[in-house]
């Protein structure tokens, strides 16, 4: 299983059903919020199967990354998520 960054700006409001579906498939994985727009998923599913799932809720108005992550890595957060990326990221 690998951990990929999912990392959007999406220009719909936050209770429309296309953004709450986005989000549905986000959060259909092991997941970390890493700051407003930016997920950690872990995901047996490469890069283009989940920007796949998630382009059906994104337009051309909207911006969506999936990038693999690995270690190391560095950075300062919670607690939670330090220990999420700890738990689930692997040596490149």
């Amino acid at each position: 299983m690998s951990v990929l960054l999912v990392t959007y700006d999406l220009n719909k409001e936050p209770d429309s059903s296309d953004y709450k579906g986005f989000m549905k498939v986000i959060k259909s994985y092991p997941w970390a919020r890493l700051s407003e727009s930016s997920y950690a998923i872990a995901t047996s599913k490469s890069v283009e199967q989940i920007y796949s799932e998630l382009s059906a809720y994104a337009d051309k108005n909207d911006y969506v990354y999936i990038i693999r992550l690995h270690r190391p890595y560095t950075g300062f957060g919670p607690t939670r998520v330090n220990d999420w990326l700890d738990e689930n990221l692997t040596e490149c």
